[in-house]
């Protein structure tokens, strides 16, 4: 790695699961019936096709991870569970009133927080729910997060049992300063005990959260924790960059920057780990993810229709993304809604009848186009504007800020298109940056954005 270029292209910057990125929607929310007309509009032009995706937030954890930067609520009192369940159902019942029609499932993804603090019990009852009133796809995709601590066999078979074949186990470090940092502890005999249930339970696809950068991470102890990882053969690994926003997350104040990796040390690690990953059978896969050859995200990259979206990578491109739970974003192509973050405040909203969001953007023509470029960019490193439908002033507003990138060798920039060459990759958000045209117009006052290195 280029020290230089390491120096010159860490900055701040969002990591694009969206356009634009959630602090540059507008600041008055869409309207309910705003909403609902272009989320319905959405539903029926793309429910017999495509079908549409469904991520479901499940917000309690019973200890804070302290790097965490997801929208969780701390407890151990699981009486909690049932009265969140019943909201999500509600939630739920507002939007098949709002189709008129039953819903085809693409996809599903329990996300958290911890979707594994909840009974195998109550995650049944939540899930026969939602099925009972849909029609799942012959290839619909199901998913969930667990922690290795806490997913039992019976989660495992219960949920296997509904339709789930993957599942994502955070591991994040085996080394035990990290783990004591971080506040997350497993032991790789955990890891690989609930690993060998979920195989032999017959799930298809098993993924490891690895992050790269914690505090006092080094890069041997990084190494020992992948030889680890590599030792247990999952079938993906998400190899996460850490994002420092103790700003936003309190939590991370526990230790400081003094604590964490130089920009330097933790390209170091990326880079070093991206070979023991390669040396052992996996396959870089967009931005921070790796699997084994079959895998299906490989198989979309390999074919150019992998797609990204506010769940990250994802084989399949649905138009509709509806996000019940705290927190939860639904993307209706259109537009975009951002559910109530505190738990009080979502089951408020929800009893009144309306959907329980608190922000939400209408994107207008440059968003489109200037999404489906970054998009692109994200998952092929490649974009082309030949039509003139994907064409707008912006896009060539941004371009401009590109000619030194080039120069720098990340990318050959063509008379209709952008390739991002392997040097590149590593900068790809940098690069992103350039066509983001909100944040040309708007740069932020204060730090919003984790680091790009």
């Amino acid at each position: 790695m280029n020290n230089k270029l390491l120096e010159k292209y860490t900055v701040a910057g969002p990591r694009y699961t969206s356009y634009p990125t959630v602090p540059y929607w507008d600041a008055e929310k869409p309207s309910q019936e705003a909403w609902k007309a272009r989320a319905k509009q959405t539903f029926h032009m793309f429910n017999d096709t495509e079908g549409l995706s469904l991520y479901i937030h499940l917000p309690y954890c019973e200890s804070l991870c302290t790097y965490c930067g997801c929208n969780t609520r701390i407890t151990r009192n699981h009486l909690v569970e049932m009265p969140y369940i019943m909201h999500l159902i509600d939630e739920w019942c507002m939007y098949l009133d709002l189709f008129g029609e039953t819903p085809r499932i693409a996809e599903i993804h329990l996300g958290g927080g911890t979707p594994t603090f909840f009974s195998p019990g109550n995650l049944q009852i939540l899930m026969n729910a939602i099925i009972s009133s849909s029609v799942m796809k012959s290839d619909a995709r199901l998913s969930f997060e667990g922690h290795p601590g806490n997913t039992s066999p019976e989660h495992l078979q219960t949920l296997f049992d509904l339709g789930f074949k993957r599942v994502s186990f955070g591991i994040q470090d085996f080394d035990f300063k990290v783990q004591e940092a971080i506040h997350r502890f497993q032991t790789l005999e955990e890891v690989r005990t609930v690993t060998e249930t979920a195989r032999a339970i017959g799930y298809t696809s098993v993924n490891y959260d690895l992050v790269y950068g914690l505090p006092f991470q080094t890069e041997s102890s990084i190494k020992r924790t992948i030889e680890q990882v590599i030792g247990l053969k999952p079938d993906r690994i998400a190899f996460y960059s850490y994002a420092h926003v103790p700003w936003l997350k309190p939590g991370q104040r526990k230790f400081t920057e003094m604590d964490l990796p130089s920009a330097g040390l933790k390209r170091t690690m990326y880079e070093s780990s991206r070979t023991l990953f390669e040396n052992a059978g996996y396959a870089e896969v967009g931005m921070d993810h790796f699997a084994l050859p079959g895998d299906e995200l490989l198989i979309a990259a390999a074919q150019g229709s992998l797609h990204r979206n506010f769940m990250g990578y994802t084989s399949g491109k649905t138009s509709l993304l509806i996000g019940l739970g705290a927190s939860s974003i639904s993307d209706c192509g259109t537009a975009y809604i951002q559910n109530e973050k505190q738990v009080e405040d979502y089951f408020r909203t929800v009893k009144t009848g309306e959907f329980p969001y608190f922000k939400g953007h209408l994107l207008d023509r440059e968003d489109l186009i200037i999404r489906k470029h970054i998009t692109k960019l994200m998952c092929t490193f490649r974009t082309s504007w030949k039509n003139v439908d994907n064409q707008c002033e912006a896009l060539f507003e941004g371009l401009e800020k590109l000619d030194e990138a080039q120069m720098d060798g990340l990318l050959i920039l063509k008379s209709d298109g952008i390739e991002v060459l392997p040097a590149g990759r590593n900068f790809i958000r940098n690069i992103c940056m350039a066509l983001d045209a909100r944040l040309r117009r708007k740069q932020p006052q204060t730090q919003i954005f984790s680091s790009t290195a």
